[in-house]
């Protein structure tokens, strides 16, 4: 049964140089696609991203709103592109603030100190870009840790939105565990977002573990995408009693998995 699902990636190829999920990511829409499900794609708009050579044009009618970020404004610029070959459409999520560094997530002198903040905007921005445009996904997928605040975002600012109401959601692990924590003021900035929920103390301490562990409890299907996913991280989600989809070869019957896997939730 086709269904409309919506991909949350950290990365895709071929915007980002290949790593293991900037590649499966890629495979995972087009195949996807193919088995005639409906399909929305969202990605940051990382400043090393050539808009010229890979076409990125913004889309006017889904640009110019503000989010505030821990009471400060940031626009919201959405860019599209296609990739041609694959016949998959992405949408960019972009911002002067957060998005204009030649790099991804750290650079020569380091982590950025506001990837919470980014990460935040990113999800903020993907969920109301998607209700503007009146689409009902039945599955949203989240790739990469960057994409964590996403189904917490669903499960409670999100919770009332019509397009929102049914929607399962699918975290997948990857190697891409961080090291250190995000910034000190992580939760609180996510309570300041509407969120309130006792298991928020895990984000005291805002470790690369506890986000992830944090998210899978929002889950409704966790997949092991890489095969060096963070050993404590994959065992947390083994033990979770959800749904487990373990790392699947990028062949046509991977594909197929991950459709009979989206279909069982």
């Amino acid at each position: 049964m086709a269904g409309k699902i919506l991909y949350v990636c950290q990365e895709i190829s071929p915007y980002l140089p290949e790593s293991e999920q900037s590649v499966l990511c890629r495979q995972l829409v087009q195949a996807m696609q193919e088995r005639g499900n409906e399909i929305r794609t969202f990605m940051p708009r990382y400043g090393c991203i050539n808009e010229r050579r890979n076409q990125l044009h913004e889309v006017i009618r889904l640009s110019g709103g503000n989010l505030i970020i821990d009471d400060n404004d940031h626009q919201l610029i959405i860019k599209v592109a296609s990739i041609p070959a694959a016949r998959v459409q992405i949408y960019f999520i972009d911002n002067d603030d957060y998005f204009t560094r030649k790099a991804v997530l750290s650079d020569d002198e380091g982590w950025f100190a506001d990837n919470d903040e980014r990460a935040i905007f990113f999800a903020r921005g993907v969920l109301e870009t998607v209700e503007r445009l009146r689409w009902s996904p039945s599955i949203v997928h989240c790739h990469g840790w960057f994409s964590a605040v996403v189904p917490i975002y669903l499960k409670h600012r999100f919770a009332k939105v019509n397009v929102f109401r049914d929607v399962k959601i699918v975290v997948s692990l990857y190697d891409d565990a961080f090291a250190g924590t995000l910034d000190a003021g992580f939760r609180a900035k996510i309570e300041h977002e509407g969120v309130q929920d006792e298991r928020l103390k895990i984000l005291d301490d805002p470790s690369y573990q506890n986000l992830m562990r944090f998210v899978m409890d929002y889950a409704d299907g966790i997949v092991l995408a890489s095969q060096n996913v963070d050993a404590v991280t994959a065992e947390y989600a083994r033990r979770s009693g959800k749904p487990v989809l373990e790392c699947q070869a990028p062949e046509a019957e991977g594909f197929d998995n991950y459709n009979k896997f989206y279909e069982e939730l």
